[in-house]
């Protein structure tokens, strides 16, 4: 049986990806590496995964991120956005990634 997806996010270039509140991108001293950490789990990305991570702060969307480091890169962004995208949702699929929740006035 496979784990309901209902309280994971599906990323799309609409979505606004933050870590979620249990999460924390933080640069490691010892080992000089950037890491998430979470509850228990600790995780090293790349680092093209943190450059995006840090883009990931619930204000922008999967197509601003991508726009950003299309021009950047100089690179396609069809290419960058199908990246991107799969990135996210891997890190999505295992908790290290939410949906930004919309204020209300």
């Amino acid at each position: 049986m496979t784990e309901p997806r209902s309280r994971r996010m599906e990323v799309s270039e609409a979505s606004k990806p933050i870590l979620p509140r249990h999460a924390r991108l933080k640069f490691d001293e010892t080992r000089q590496v950037w890491v998430i950490l979470a509850p228990e789990r600790v995780l090293a990305p790349d680092e093209i995964a943190v450059e995006i991570l840090q883009l990931c702060d619930g204000a922008r969307s999967v197509a601003d991120i991508v726009d950003l480091l299309a021009a950047k890169y100089n690179a396609p962004r069809d290419d960058i956005g199908n990246d991107v995208i799969a990135m996210l949702q891997d890190l999505a699929d295992k908790g290290f990634l939410t949906q930004a929740r919309e204020k209300t006035p």
